[in-house]
């Protein structure tokens, strides 16, 4: 029976990867969960005035945001992502974190007065969730000159636009239009808040969209679009469906559905999306096909919802395999798994 096991650095082969841009959000997590069902608590006739305070288990202060559980999921599949985001003076230690598991920070934007951003979210025992963000330092995203960045990179392959202030993504995206840098457009919650207008200016000509069920729909219905006149406009449409795994859709080609990893016992849905992404990100970035990649995405989600804090799992080999493997077939798991630099073994 084979299994994969880590290659040394010095055994790992020389592997061609496309370089990738990833901003957005670097935030700080403050997790929490409730004993209960949180909808539970609402008095259906009386929404309109709601004054509620839960009692919570516990409280987990982890460090997060979009773009870093991005460019952290990508490091710890063995992938060299540039991350270019705004910060805060508290920075240090999350920055200490990311550049220890490969994630090169010299791009960031430093702020000298503001904290870095606050997700604070209260998850109940059904998965449901009620969040609050804080901006803080994100606001100064926007003076983030995405093309000095991508020249003193040397060159990027991909630049990914996700959750950000929202001024700072429609920057980057009329940038990468400009210098004909391709992009990833990813909006997710900040769909909610932009208009029809800012986000056809976001989306169109975009080589990879990802959205969720709700946002997907959100968006059309905010930018006018059918589903089918907003897959014209972009590359390939990503769309996640929880449990029920993502839908890959190009234009004048059937949808491919990919099927979630079944099984995995959910200590938090918190970044779950982003490791999603990384997956996905780091097998396009390797080289696979899109629908292997997506597979890949799905393997390290499965990880982060066994995990409590959206960037304190680690990846084994041999556990990347398994998952793989188990959901999708041997040769898709021995191929992701060749991708990212590990090596298979005899167990």
């Amino acid at each position: 029976m084979t299994a994969p096991v880590r290659a040394n650095a010095e055994e790992r082969p020389a592997l061609k990867e496309s370089r990738v841009l990833v901003t957005g959000s670097v935030a700080t997590d403050h997790l929490m969960t409730f004993p209960g069902r949180i909808s539970a608590q609402f008095i259906g006739a009386a929404v309109d005035k709601v004054s509620l305070s839960f009692l919570v288990d516990d409280l987990r202060v982890r460090p997060g945001g979009v773009a870093a559980n991005i460019a952290l999921g990508m490091a710890r599949l063995g992938v060299t992502p540039v991350l270019a985001a705004a910060v805060g003076i508290d920075f240090a230690d999350h920055e200490a974190h990311l550049a220890s598991a490969g994630v090169a920070t010299r791009f960031l934007y430093r702020s000298a007065t503001r904290h870095t951003a606050r997700f604070l979210c209260t998850t109940d025992e059904h998965g449901n969730q009620i969040a609050s963000f804080y901006p803080g330092a994100m606001v100064e995203a926007r003076d983030i000159r995405l093309a000095e960045v991508i020249e003193q990179a040397g060159g990027v392959d991909l630049v990914v636009v996700s959750p950000n202030d929202p001024e700072a993504m429609l920057r980057y995206t009329d940038e990468c239009r400009r210098t004909g840098t391709p992009f990833a457009a990813d909006p997710s919650q900040q769909v909610a808040i932009m208009d029809g207008p800012d986000l056809r200016r976001l989306v169109d000509g975009a080589a990879y969209l990802f959205a969720n069920e709700y946002e997907l729909a959100l968006l059309c219905d905010k930018t006018d679009w059918t589903d089918l006149g907003l897959i014209d406009r972009v590359g390939v449409l990503i769309s996640t469906h929880g449990p029920a795994g993502a839908r890959l859709t190009v234009a004048g080609r059937a949808p491919v559905e990919v099927p979630a990893i079944h099984g995995v016992t959910v200590a938090d849905p918190t970044g779950a999306g982003d490791a999603f992404r990384a997956g996905l990100l780091s097998g396009l970035s390797r080289g696979l096909e899109l629908d292997l990649s997506a597979r890949l995405g799905c393997a390290l989600a499965s990880i982060v919802l066994e995990t409590v804090g959206p960037q304190d799992y680690e990846i084994t080999p041999d556990d990347l395999y398994r998952r793989l493997a188990g959901a999708y077939g041997p040769g898709a798991g021995r191929e992701a798994v060749a991708a990212m630099g590990l090596l298979i073994g005899t167990a």
